[in-house]
Order: C-alpha cells, then structure tokens, then sequence
C-alpha cells in the first residue's frame, strides 16, 4: 500500500489484534463539506424564502418537522424494531420483502402523518403557502438530521484520522472495541470520494420530494369527502412508496449515479405535478 495516501499506524492492543487507518483524500473531505452545506443551508434558505415571500406561518414548518419526528423517527422505528428484531426480517435474509417492507412503512407513517398534521393540527390556517411549509419543514429536518449531522460526524472523524488524532483515540481503548471502531469507519476510506457529493443531492431531492407530497395531501384535504380527495391521498402514498422502493432496492441492481438521477426525476415530477393540481386559488 502507497505510503503516499496511507497512514501506516498500527496498534498493539489485547490479544494483539492488529489495526490500520488510512488517510482520507481531500475530495472525500470536500464531498462531505459539500453535503453539509446543502443539507443544512438548503432547508434554511427555504424556510427563510417561505416566510419572506410566502408569508407563511414558522408554525407550519416546525409542524412539519414534529411530525417527520413523531412519524418516522419514533413511530415508525418502533415497527422496525418489532418487525426486523422480533421477525429477524432484513435486506440479508428476505432482501426482496425487506425493500418492500421498508417502503411500504415510510410511505404509510409519513403520509399518515403528513394527513394528521394538515386535517387536524394545520386546520385553521392550511392553506398552499403553509402546505409548502410543512413539506419544508419535514423534508429539511430530515436533510438536516441525515445529511447534515451525520455528515459533520464523517467530516470530525476525517479530519482526526488524517491527523493522528484517530489512532491516539483507539490506542487507548480495548481491542475489540478499536476494531468495531476501524470498521465502522473504514467506509470513509473504502468509498469512493465522489460519492460523498451525492449524500448532499439526495437530501435536495427527498426535500423536493416531501414538498411535492405535502402539497398532494393538501390538496386532498382541501378536497373534503370525495374521490379526488381519495385519489390524491392514495397517490401521495403511492408515489412515497415507489421512490422509496427504488432507492432502497436499485443498489441490488442499478449503479447508484443511476439511482439518484431517477430519484431526483421522480421527486421533480412529483413536485410539478403536484403544483399544477393543488396550488387551487391561493397564489
């Protein structure tokens, strides 16, 4: 291995177990730079655009935050610890009906939340420029949760391995946890560095997405008791449920350059086709 791009660090722990870290190229580094900025500036400049030129409610946004919380990341993590925990259901053992698992319960618990929140919690005031907000609201705390944490995470952990500062760190702890360690982080090595620009354009596109979806099951509930509101609400969920499936079942099949344009072509149609059919008389 070149000397040139790898730290030669190795350690001496219990059981003489032997670790090795490599340096991260700098345009890994600028990737993950880059993703952080769009998934954390892309939700604020939005939100600042919403209240601005929109004149919506900050409400509708911290609503939309809420309820991605409530819905997907307390809600629906309790189905997945009873389903893939107690059912031993995984992308290992039954890949194909974990992928539709998966999509099938983020569609149902987002969309469900997103109708929740715009019926109820949203009523008195729901109004284009609000449902706007909220998918604002729900697609940015997820970018800035997903995109923009975990990738400062990646960002401290490049920046101590190339200074030493990583290997002083598992020097100090027991064997097997340096290796557990090492191993979680040999992915910001092994990846190939233009892929960590792509975290960011995901994060544009599901933030594309989820305003595209609210603005569906606005117009649905805006519809009242009829079919149009039935249809709408069962496209929002069957959109949600397609591009979900495709992004987590295409890397079984499809390169992932591939599987992001068609996310984000699918996440633009949905967003257009939801403008012309809800933007209704409010703009």
């Amino acid at each position: 291995m070149d000397s040139s791009n790898t730290i030669k660090e190795f350690f001496e722990n219990q059981g003489g177990i032997k670790m090795e870290l490599n340096t991260i190229s700098g345009l890994a580094i600028a990737g993950v730079i880059c993703s952080v900025v769009l998934s954390m500036g892309v939700p604020i400049a939005l939100f600042i655009a919403g209240k601005v030129k929109l004149k919506a409610r900050i409400s509708s946004f911290f609503i939309g935050a809420g309820t991605y919380l409530l819905f997907a990341m307390l809600l629906e993590q309790l189905l997945h610890v009873l389903v893939i925990q107690f059912y031993g259901l995984n992308a290992q053992s039954r890949p194909w009906l974990y992928y539709v698992y998966a999509a099938l319960a983020a569609a149902v618990f987002e969309e469900t939340g997103r109708l929740i929140a715009m019926k109820f919690w949203m009523k008195k005031w729901l109004d284009f420029p609000n449902a706007l907000m909220y998918g604002i609201g729900h697609g940015g705390v997820e970018a800035i949760l997903i995109g923009g944490l975990s990738g400062i995470s990646n960002l401290v952990s490049m920046l101590m391995i190339n200074s030493g500062a990583m290997q002083n760190t598992l020097a100090a702890l027991p064997a097997e946890s340096a290796n557990q360690t090492v191993s979680q982080l040999s992915a910001l090595w092994t990846t190939p560095a233009p892929l960590f620009f792509v975290s960011g354009i995901e994060r544009i596109s599901a933030i594309i997405l989820h305003i595209g979806l609210s603005l569906l099951i606005y117009r649905a509930v805006k519809a009242g008791k009829c079919r149009t509101a039935a249809f709408t609400a069962v496209l929002a969920y069957g959109i949600h449920f397609i591009v979900d499936f495709f992004a987590v079942a295409g890397p079984a099949l499809l390169p992932i350059y591939v599987i992001e344009i068609g996310v984000f072509v699918m996440a633009a149609g949905t967003l257009v086709m939801a403008l012309k059919m809800g933007r209704m008389e409010e703009l």
